[in-house]
C-alpha cells in the first residue's frame, strides 16, 4: 500500500504501544487505520463514533486515496476543529498525518491515544548466507524418546509386579501385546473409518493430475519406496495426512479442498512433506509412542477402580501407583507431543530438499492462515479429521475453520500479501497464549514452521518466502499472567474458603466463601465479557490486536457473509464462518444448554448459509481467532446467545447470597 500523502512511498507496519498494528509511512510518519481499529485508541468509543457521524454533515472533498481502493477520502473536522482527519465513507478507513498525531493530545474531547513504538520499525534485511534452524539428530531424538517414554511404562509396570497387583505375564501382556495388536490392525481400521464416515475412495494413478503422478514416481524412486496408496476424502476442508505400517504400504490421503487450494507446486510440497512421514517412518515411531500414555492412562483408570475382598491392605499402595500413574500419564502426553512436532520439522525440510521451502511455505499459509489460493469449488465438506490430528499437515485445533488474518477474497489466485501475513505471524511469534497452546499441539505453530522453510531456503541460497523482520515492542507476559490470575480466580476462592473452614472449623467461612466465589466469578465474568459499546470493526483489523486472548477480549460488531459452517459439513454443526471484504472468521455460537446448540445446529444453521449476517460478540483467539457471538442479525430476523446474561447472573445471586448468608451469621 503507498502513502495517501507521499503517494510512491509504500507503508509499513508499526506496533503501538498497546500491542495494535498499523500501517506507518517512514517519509511523512503519518498512519492509516483501517475500519473499527481508531476504537483500539479511544477511551470513549460512542463519543468519537459521534463526533465523525457529525464531521460527515460537513464533510470535505480530499485529494488523497484510500491506500486500499484507491478511491477518494474525505476530509473531517473533529473536536471543534482542533482535529482534521482524511475519512473513507465507503470503508471507514482512517489517515492521520504527523501533524495531526501531535494534535492528538490537545484535541482533548475526542479521548485518543496513539503512540507508536518506533522499536519495531522492520530491521535491515541480512544479505549473509543463513544455514537452516538446527534441528536434532532424527535417529538418536526417536530413539531417546521412545526409550524414556517406555522406561516410564517399565517403571509402573514393574512396580505393579512387585506389589503382587499384576502377574509378571500379564504386565508383558500389557507393555507388549497391545503395542504389536494395534500397529498390525490400526491401518486397517483406518482404511475402514475413511471409507465409513469420510467417503474417501482409492484414486488411481491414471487419475491424478499428471504433474502429480509424476513428481510421486520420482521421488518414491529416489527415495527407493513403493508408490504409496492415494485417497480421495470429498471435503472441501484442505488437509492432508499419511498412515500404514512401513514406508512400503504407506497410504497418502488428501482431500478435494486441498487440490482445489493449492497451485501445482504447492501440492507436490505438501505431498512431498506426507512422503517424509514415509520415509522416516513416522507412522510407526508415532504408534509406539502414543501407546506408552494409553496405556499408563488405563493402569491408572484400572487401579483406581480395583476393589478387594475384606480388610484392604493394598489400597495406600494402590492408590499410590495410580497416582503416580497418572503424573507419568501427564508426562508423557507431553513428550509424545514433542515428539510430533519434532517430525513435522523434518517432514517439513524433507520436503523442502526435494521441491522447494517456499512452495511447501506459501501452501502451508494457504492451508493454515486462508490467504490466499484457487477459486474453490463450492461443495459440501465433511466433518474436519480430528481423530488423525496427528498425522495431519496441519493440527486442526490450530488450523480450524481457516479463520486467520489476511485471507482476501479478491485475491484469490493471486500473490500473497506479506504485510498481511507478517500480522497474522505477529501473535504466534509473540503472545505468550501461542506457546502455551503450542505445547499442547501435535504440531508447530505455523509461524515457526514458516521461520524454519525460509531458514532453509536462505541456506540454498534463495530468497525465503517471508523475512519476519517485526521485532517485539514489549513483553506480553504481564498481561498473559493477568489473563491467567482472572481465570484461575474462582478457583482460588473456592479452595480458600474450603481451607480456611478445614483450619478453623467455624460455618463462618463456607457462607463468606459462597461470596468470595461470587465475587471472584463476577469479575472474571465483567473481564471476559466487556459489554459497554460494540464498535464495527473489520475482520482484518481485529486480527491485527496482539494483546488478545480466550480471556481478555475485544467487543466488536462485523458485517459480512455466513460462507459455512464451524465444522464443515457436520450436520449439528452450529458454528459458523463468517467472511467480509477483509477475510474470514470462525463464529461460535453457544448457549447455556448444550441441547440448544445442538438442536440449533441440527435444525437452523443451513438456513444461514449464504446470507449477509449483521453479527455482535467478542473477538478472542486460543489459537483460532474466532468472535463468541452475543447475536446474530438477518434481515429474516435476530438470533441471540445468552451465555453471558446467564453468567451474569449466576455471579450475582453468589454474591449476593452470599452477602446474606453473611450477615445472618
Amino acid at each position: 500500500m503507498n502513502c495517501p500523502h507521499c503517494k510512491e512511498v509504500e507503508l509499513i507496519p508499526v506496533m503501538t504501544k498497546n500491542g495494535v498494528l498499523v500501517d506507518f509511512c517512514p517519509q511523512c510518519e503519518g498512519i492509516w487505520l483501517d475500519k473499527g481499529e481508531i476504537f483500539y485508541f479511544t477511551k470513549i468509543p460512542t463519543y468519537f463514533k459521534y463526533e465523525i457521524e457529525e464531521a460527515l454533515k460537513n464533510s470535505k472533498p480530499s485529494e488523497r486515496l484510500n491506500p486500499h481502493t484507491q478511491t477518494p477520502l474525505v476530509e473531517l473536522s473533529l473536536a471543534g476543529g482542533k482535529l482534521i482527519i482524511d475519512y473513507c465513507p465507503k470503508t471507514e478507513g482512517i489517515w492521520l498525518d504527523k501533524g495531526e498525531l501531535k494534535k492528538i493530545p490537545v484535541a482533548k474531547e475526542v479521548e485518543l491515544n496513539i503512540k507508536l513504538d518506533k522499536k519495531t520499525f522492520p530491521k535491515k534485511s541480512s544479505q549473509q548466507k543463513k544455514i537452516p534452524i538446527g534441528l536434532p539428530n532424527l535417529f538418536l531424538a526417536s530413539g531417546i524418546t521412545l526409550f524414556l517414554l517406555y522406561a516410564l511404562l517399565g517403571l509402573i509396570l514393574i512396580t505393579l509386579v512387585n506389589f503382587n497387583i499384576l502377574t509378571p505375564f500379564a504386565a508383558l501382556v500389557v507393555g507388549v501385546g497391545i503395542a504389536v495388536l494395534q500397529f498390525l490392525i490400526s491401518p486397517f481400521l483406518m482404511d475402514l473409518s475413511l471409507h465409513w464416515f469420510y467417503k474417501a475412495r482409492s484414486m488411481p494413478y491414471s487419475n491424478l493430475p499428471e504433474n502429480l503422478k509424476d513428481f510421486l514416481e520420482n521421488i518414491c524412486q529416489q527415495h527407493k519406496i513403493k508408490l504409496p496408496r492415494i485417497m480421495i476424502i470429498p471435503d472441501g476442508s484442505p488437509n492432508a495426512f499419511t498412515y500404514g505400517h512401513t514406508p512400503n504400504n504407506a497410504r497418502i490421503v488428501i482431500t478435494n479442498g486441498i487440490m482445489d487450494l493449492l497451485q501445482p507446486k504447492e501440492l507436490e510440497a505438501v505431498v512431498a512433506h506426507e512422503v517424509g512421514h514415509a520415509v522416516h517412518w513416522d507412522m510407526l515411531f508415532m504408534t509406539i509412542a502414543y501407546l506408552v500414555p494409553l496405556v499408563l492412562y488405563y493402569i491408572y483408570r484400572t487401579l483406581i477402580r480395583m476393589r478387594s475382598r475384606g480388610n484392604d491392605k493394598s489400597a495406600p499402595y494402590r492408590y499410590a501407583i495410580a497416582l503416580v500413574a497418572y503424573i507419568l500419564y501427564f508426562i508423557s502426553q507431553y513428550i509424545v507431543l514433542w515428539f510430533s512436532r519434532v517430525r513435522e520439522y523434518f517432514a517439513d525440510r524433507f520436503s523442502g530438499k526435494n521441491t522447494s521451502p517456499n512452495d511447501l511455505a506459501s501452501a502451508l499459509v494457504k492451508i493454515g492462515y486462508g490467504l490466499a489460493g484457487k477459486e474453490k469449488k463450492k461443495e459440501e465438506r465433511k466433518e474436519q479429521l480430528d481423530s488423525i490430528k496427528g498425522m495431519g499437515i496441519f493440527d486442526p485445533t490450530s488450523a480450524r475453520a481457516l479463520a486467520i488474518s489476511g485471507y482476501h477474497p479478491q485475491s484469490m489466485g493471486q500473490e500473497i500479501d506479506k504485510d498481511s501475513l507478517k500480522g497474522a505471524m505477529r501473535w504466534d511469534l509473540w503472545n505468550p497464549w501461542a506457546l502455551y497452546y503450542e505445547l499442547h499441539s501435535t504440531h508447530p505453530l505455523i509461524a515457526k514452521r514458516l521461520l524454519a522453510l525460509s531458514r532453509q531456503s536462505e541456506s540454498l541460497g534463495k530468497d525465503p518466502y517471508v523475512r519476519f523482520d517485526m521485532r517485539r515492542p514489549e513483553s506480553y507476559w504481564d498481561d498473559f499472567f493477568i489473563d491467567l490470575l482472572i481465570a484461575a480466580l474462582p478457583s482460588l476462592a473456592f479452595f480458600a474458603s474450603i481451607i480456611l473452614f478445614a483450619v478453623k472449623q467455624d460455618m463462618f467461612f463456607l457462607k463468606f466463601g459462597l461470596f468470595l466465589l461470587g465475587a471472584a466469578y463476577l469479575v472474571k465474568v465483567l473481564f471476559s465479557y466487556s459489554f459497554s459499546f460494540f464498535p464495527e470493526m473489520s475482520i482484518s483489523a481485529l486480527l491485527k490486536k496482539v494483546k488478545v486472548s480466550g480471556i481478555r477480549p475485544v467487543p466488536c460488531t462485523v458485517e459480512g457473509t455466513v460462507i459455512g459452517r464451524g465444522i464443515p459439513g457436520l450436520i449439528w454443526s452450529e458454528d459458523f464462518v463468517l467472511q467480509d471484504s477483509t477475510g474470514i472468521i470462525f463464529l461460535d455460537y453457544r448457549q447455556p444448554l448444550a441441547i440448544w446448540n445442538f438442536l440449533f445446529g441440527l435444525l437452523r444453521t443451513k438456513h444461514y448459509i449464504g446470507e449477509k449476517v449483521k453479527i455482535t460478540g467478542w473477538y478472542r483467539r486460543s489459537p483460532v481467532p474466532y468472535i463468541e457471538l452475543k447475536s446474530l442479525q438477518t434481515s429474516k430476523g435476530k438470533s441471540s446467545c445468552f451465555v453471558f446474561y446467564v453468567k451474569l447472573i449466576v455471579a450475582i445471586i453468589m454474591t449476593v447470597a452470599g452477602i446474606a448468608l453473611t450477615m445472618l451469621y
